[in-house]
Formats: C-alpha cells, structure tokens, sequence
C-alpha cells in the first residue's frame, strides 16, 4: 500500500480505519475472478477537513473506489478549520468544511492547492446537529433555545432546573449535575452550534457564532468521535455533535416557534431548500445562507451544511478530473443515497443538485 504524505502537514497522519477502507476496496478479494469495472480514473487524493463528514466519507470513497478500481482516495477528519488551512497550504486538494469561506477569506486569496484563486464550495453533506446528553433513565427531552445556551454557559447547572423541568412535564429529571462537554478543535459544528445559539437565543448566548469555543469551563473534547465519547463516559453530560454520530444517546427536540421538533433528515433538507444563497459569490461557489430563526412548522434549523471544497484550476489536469469525478458521484443520486444509508445525511433536492453539477463543470 503506497500512501503519499502530501504537503508538510505535521497533523497528516492517515486514520487506520479510513486506509484500510481506501485500499481494501481497491484489492481484489480472494478468489475472485470477476474483471474489474471500466473506468475513466486513475490517481490518489488526500483530503481532510470536516470530522462531521468521515462516515459519509468512507461510505462515499469506498463505493467511488469499487467502481474505479485504479483510483485512491483517503480522507481524514481533522476537523475544519484545520481542513481549511490544509487547502490553503496546499496540503489538500480537495477538503470537507462545516462551513464555506468567507467574505475576508476569499478577499485574501493564497489557496495554494489551486493555480488559481477561484474555488468551488459544493453543500454535499446536510446533517442535523444533534443536541445529545446522557442521563440515567431519560431518552429525549424538550429544550428551547435560551435553556440550551444557559446549559452551555454555565447558568443551568442541574437537570431538575425549573427551566428544563417546566419544558418536560412527566419527566422524571434528577438533581444530577449538567456537565457541558464542547469541542477543544477549530470546528465546524461548534460555529453552526453557536451560531444557532447566537441567533436565537441572543440574550442567554452573547458570544458571536465562531469555531472556536468562545467560553470557559466544561469539558472539551478533539473531534466529533472523542466529544461523543466523553458524553457516552459521563452522566449528566451535554455535548453537541452530527447526527450521525448521536447513536443511542438521549436526544433533545429544539422548541421552533410553539412546537417542539426532533431532529429528522426530513425537516433539515427542507430549512436548507428555504435558505438563500448568498450573495456575491462565484459560480460556483455555492454557499448557502441559513435562517436559523424561522418558525415554519416541522423545521429543524439546527443543523449544518458540510461542504466539499475544490480548486476551479488545478495545476495538474489529473488532479482536477479526478476531483471533478469524485465530487460528481458524491452529487449524485446514488451518492447522496450512500450518504442517507449510512452516514443518515438528508439526500439534497434535485434543484440543488443541477447547481452543483455546474458548479463541477468548471473544475479544470
């Protein structure tokens, strides 16, 4: 197994299980005799960037990889804002992120894994975040935005509060004590989680939305697997992390206008398709604005959008084609289907889809 080191990335270590996926679908098992599918692509892609994307992202490469047997791809979950910084360096070529580049970023220019710096921002991953918590005895809770943002800030301190009792009539909620478990790493979710918080909650959360958690005290925690590992150890532990990720941790339903809603693929694909872009970008950078105010009925609007972000201009045609042709499957139908099957991500509309698949076609 050969494994190009791209860049000097110190923190570029490969996860085992990522690798072994990656070659594993690219050897033959044994005794098979069957002839490898046709295929267009050859070449190895490095990519880092959003932790909330590494389930998707095996599901995606290993399925890519089946069809195109001479290709390699790898993907670790460094997180973010590490991702971002990976592609600016020109440690990755292509990179998942929790969040687009923004307006100073973009100004700033330097994407030094492209010939250029026109780039391509492709909402491909749309999850829900899911609020999670371990409490003996209790499953699902009722929660509105002010009692998550004074949990997180240290004004909530036990589960029997009045302000969380007054939420969940019938509940049995102990005099336990609420330990708020945050990400430690420049993180995606953690600036989708506080910027919900910031949004609707502004009086109980003062802090601006950022990727880095802006408060002391709690516990913290590198990477969405090892935040919710702490919350799995602990009792009374709150943390917030990618659905896909909440396994059978209690959950919590967000209080939209007067109801109360669970998080579902459903009602996040439906606050993304009502969302507008926004304005000023390039063809194809397609970022996308998030209301997280809104009060429409059966909307969970805490959630995130995990993009796939590309070069326009590659220096290497290679490069570029093999780019254009992974992000083109994660696109698709199928692809989006990997992603529902078995990272439980929300498949995007067909409206969004044809975006993006212009958006592919200036890859070069």
């Amino acid at each position: 197994m050969n494994i190009k080191r791209v860049g000097t990335l110190a923190a570029l270590g490969l996860t085992g299980t990522l690798l072994l996926a990656s070659c594993a679908s690219n050897e033959a098992a044994p005794g098979d005799s069957s002839e490898a599918p046709e295929s267009s692509f050859s070449g190895q892609l490095d990519g880092t960037g959003a932790s909330s994307q590494e389930s998707a992202q095996l599901a995606w490469l290993t399925a890519f990889q089946t069809e195109n047997p001479d290709v390699t791809i790898n993907y670790e979950g460094t997180g973010s804002g590490p991702g971002r910084e990976n592609f600016l360096a020109g440690a990755s070529p292509f990179i998942g992120s929790d969040r687009a580049f923004n307006e100073e970023e973009l100004a700033a220019g330097g994407f030094t894994a492209c010939a250029s710096d026109e780039i391509v921002e492709l909402p491909l991953y749309v999850s829900p975040i899911a609020v999670i918590f371990n409490l003996e005895g209790v499953d699902e809770l009722n929660l509105d935005a002010a009692t998550i943002a004074n949990i997180f800030n240290g004004t909530v301190t036990t589960w029997n509060d009045p302000a969380i009792a007054d939420q969940n009539e019938g509940v049995e909620l102990p005099d336990t004590a609420i330990t708020p478990v945050h990400r430690s790493d420049d993180s995606g979710t953690t600036e989708n989680f506080t910027d919900y918080l910031a949004a609707v909650a502004p009086e109980a959360w003062t802090s601006e939305a950022d990727g880095v958690w802006p408060l002391t005290g709690g516990e913290s925690a590198e990477g969405t697997s090892n935040l919710v590992a702490a919350v799995e150890g602990g009792e009374g532990t709150i943390g917030y992390a990618d659905a896909s990720r909440a396994g059978s941790l209690g959950k919590v339903s967000v209080k939209v206008g007067e109801e109360y809603v669970p998080y579902s693929t459903d009602a996040v694909a439906a606050f993304i398709d009502a969302s507008p872009r926004v304005e000023g970008r390039t063809d194809g950078d397609i970022a996308i604005e998030l209301d997280r105010t809104t009060t429409e009925a059966g909307v969970y609007p805490l959630a995130l959008i995990s993009y796939l972000i590309g070069c326009v201009e590659y220096e290497d045609p290679a490069t570029a084609e093999l780019v254009a042709g992974y992000f083109s499957y994660i696109a698709s139908e199928e692809g989006q289907q990997v992603g529902l099957d078995e990272a439980g991500s929300a498949p995007i509309s067909d409206e969004l889809r044809t975006e993006v698949e212009s958006a592919i076609a200036l890859i070069g």
